[in-house]
């Protein structure tokens, strides 16, 4: 029988933490977005009637959108604010994906990012629920590491 210690369980995705470099940032309640892709290029030969070949075309990566309850920390809307006036940042950053003992377990690594949209919360006088801010995030690339 193999030792409790030699277990690999997965992950739990509600410990996580979101790193943008050069703006503060809180705790965020979800990410989603972490994806990427390649296009397939389809060609056929002279020689191959009925036949498609395919190949790996253009990487993509796609846009990364960011949740959190709407907190006074303006940052999020300074950083979007730039793009509006013309002076878009790019930024690098992180998703780190902890462990149970809050340690650092997988990471996946953002280049050349900005704030495409920025979408406030909604009001609703009959709901008791969290106002929650969204930031979605145009990137070049998406590694994980």
């Amino acid at each position: 029988m193999a030792a409790s210690n030699d277990r690999n369980d997965p992950f739990a995705s509600f410990n996580f933490r979101v790193v943008i470099d050069g703006v503060t940032v809180a705790g965020f309640s979800e990410v989603s977005g972490l994806t990427t892709e390649t296009d397939a290029i389809e060609y056929r030969t002279g020689s191959e009637i009925n036949h498609v070949r395919k190949m790996p075309g253009l990487a993509k990566s796609s846009n990364i959108t960011l949740k959190r309850g709407y907190t006074s920390d303006r940052s999020l809307w300074e950083w979007r604010k730039l793009v509006i006036q013309g002076k878009t940042q790019r930024q690098s950053g992180s998703i780190v994906l902890l462990n149970e003992a809050r340690e650092p377990a997988l990471t996946w690594k953002f280049t050349e990012g900005w704030p495409r949209k920025w979408e406030g919360p909604s009001f609703n006088a009959k709901n008791n629920e969290v106002a929650i801010e969204t930031l979605e995030i145009v990137c070049e690339t998406i590694e994980l590491e």
